[in-house]
């Protein structure tokens, strides 16, 4: 089960726990979830709080909450191959459940706390330092006060561009656990971008942050 994440397990069957799904059978990977979403969002409150000491609590709470949810934890865990590596049921794998966003999110937390279950909180903490170091990198409080759709809209108006279209050009999963993928669509630049969520509103979010993260590129334009 290749994972890229920087631990070594003294324990395998901890992962081997981590990355498997109720639907596949016991031990599944819940308990595990319950520690890692607990041990994510302290480490990601300690590293904001050291960042920002001058950021009061409430705006540290907001930051942390964009950080910390769903569509970005299933965003991270597809950049490090995690579907290929869940057990899933056979019905759950049939449906699309490996590339589901409510699965993989909890599939990573899990993964967080098996390491924090194998090697301690210091090791989890390292491990999430590396899967979050782009978006800890990035994190701008200000900017995060507006969502992707809102910066984009005040891009494209400060250049005086007309408004991105947003569509939906697939779902995945039972109606139940869908996931949607939306384009959006700049016509006067040529510029699609694709993003994914498990609502319509949060894909749309999405694709407007992979459209606006393409138009403020170096060299764009």
């Amino acid at each position: 089960m290749p994972l890229a994440i920087d631990h070594a397990f003294r324990d395998p069957e901890l992962l081997r726990q981590a990355l498997t799904h109720r639907s596949f059978g016991t031990p599944h990977n819940e308990r595990l979830e319950f520690i890692g979403d607990a041990v994510l969002n302290c480490v990601i409150a300690l590293r904001l709080y050291h960042r920002f000491p001058g950021l009061p609590e409430g705006e540290l709470s907001r930051v942390r909450a964009h950080l910390v949810n769903r569509d970005t934890l299933a965003r991270l865990a597809r950049g490090l191959g995690l579907g290929a590596a869940l057990r899933l049921g056979e019905g759950e794998a049939k449906s699309g459940g490996a590339d589901r966003a409510s699965t993989l999110a909890d599939a990573l937390e899990a993964v967080f706390g098996a390491v924090a279950e194998d090697g301690g909180f210091a090791a989890a903490g390292h491990v999430i330092d590396g899967v979050f170091a782009d978006l800890l990198r990035d994190a701008d409080p200000a900017a995060l006060g507006k969502d992707p759709k809102t910066r984009l809209q005040e891009f494209l108006q400060a250049r005086r561009t007309a408004l991105p279209e947003y569509q939906i050009v697939a779902t995945r999963g039972d109606a139940h656990a869908q996931s949607f993928v939306v384009e959006c669509r700049i016509g006067a630049l040529d510029l699609t971008a694709k993003g994914e969520g498990s609502s319509r509103r949060s894909a749309e979010q999405d694709a407007a942050a992979h459209a606006l993260a393409e138009l403020q590129a170096p060299g764009r334009g």
